[in-house]
């Protein structure tokens, strides 16, 4: 597992008030039962720790092209969002 999903997970984990080895590539993040401020501190966290900006809608958090629905999903959009940064 790379750093960046390490990092990641450990982010997740936090809001989600569980140890980072509670959670697996495959935790769907609606088994966390994350409240929506949860979901915006995620987000928030996610753009400062990787200085990068999320498309995320808070209103509408289903129309985003940000994959907020699992695990592996924000990490497979966050590495392409720094990677997108690095080009």
């Amino acid at each position: 597992m790379t750093q960046t999903a390490q990092t990641i997970i450990g982010i997740i984990a936090e809001k989600a008030l569980l140890e980072p080895g509670d959670l697996t590539i495959d935790t769907r993040l609606e088994a966390l039962a994350l409240d929506s401020l949860a979901m915006v501190e995620l987000v928030f966290a996610l753009e400062e720790t990787f200085d990068i900006s999320v498309p995320f809608n808070a209103n509408d958090p289903g129309t985003d092209d940000f994959d907020l629905s699992s695990v592996g999903a924000i990490i497979a959009a966050v590495e392409g969002l720094v990677s997108q940064k690095a080009a």
